[in-house]
């Protein structure tokens, strides 16, 4: 699965999602993108197996327990764990995943070949959400000066 500019818009069009992966450690990805994401106005659900909040939010303890009207999923997790949450979103009925650069994993991609999701992979959601930050601008004019970015 090629990872297309219209499945990137799709995903982000949707203003509720679901983040799996989110840290309590403000060094970690995970509580960076949460933060981020949070600030640009996303209505987020934070998941994770071991935490109970973030920022005065309480934490999903596994993607099955997400509210039935959650459609958009972002992975922010070990590579580890990635396929786990993968088949826990499908048997859930998520069908807009998004899995951040550094999380997928061949064997994550191959699952989600046949299933009916769009799907955004090897992408990082920093780059797309307006505004976006300097470093982030940066690291999306490079893919575009080498024609990397996604069509």
């Amino acid at each position: 699965m090629k990872t297309s500019r219209k499945s990137i818009e799709s995903f982000l069009a949707g203003r509720k999602l679901a983040i799996a992966g989110v840290s309590r450690d403000p060094k970690k990805f995970g509580h960076t993108v949460y933060l981020d994401l949070k600030k640009k106005g996303f209505e987020l659900y934070p998941v994770n197996p071991v935490a109970d909040f973030i920022e005065g939010t309480p934490f999903f303890h596994s993607v099955s327990a997400l509210p039935i009207d959650v459609k958009h999923l972002l992975l922010v997790t070990p590579k580890s764990k990635t396929l786990e949450v993968l088949k826990e979103a499908i048997a859930k009925g998520i069908d807009n995943i998004w899995i951040q650069q550094m999380s997928e994993t061949r064997e994550a991609l191959d699952y989600l070949n046949d299933k009916q999701v769009s799907l955004v992979a090897k992408q990082c959601i920093l780059m797309w959400t307006e505004p976006v930050s300097s470093i982030h601008k940066f690291h999306r004019n490079i893919k575009r000066f080498f024609g990397a970015l996604p069509k």
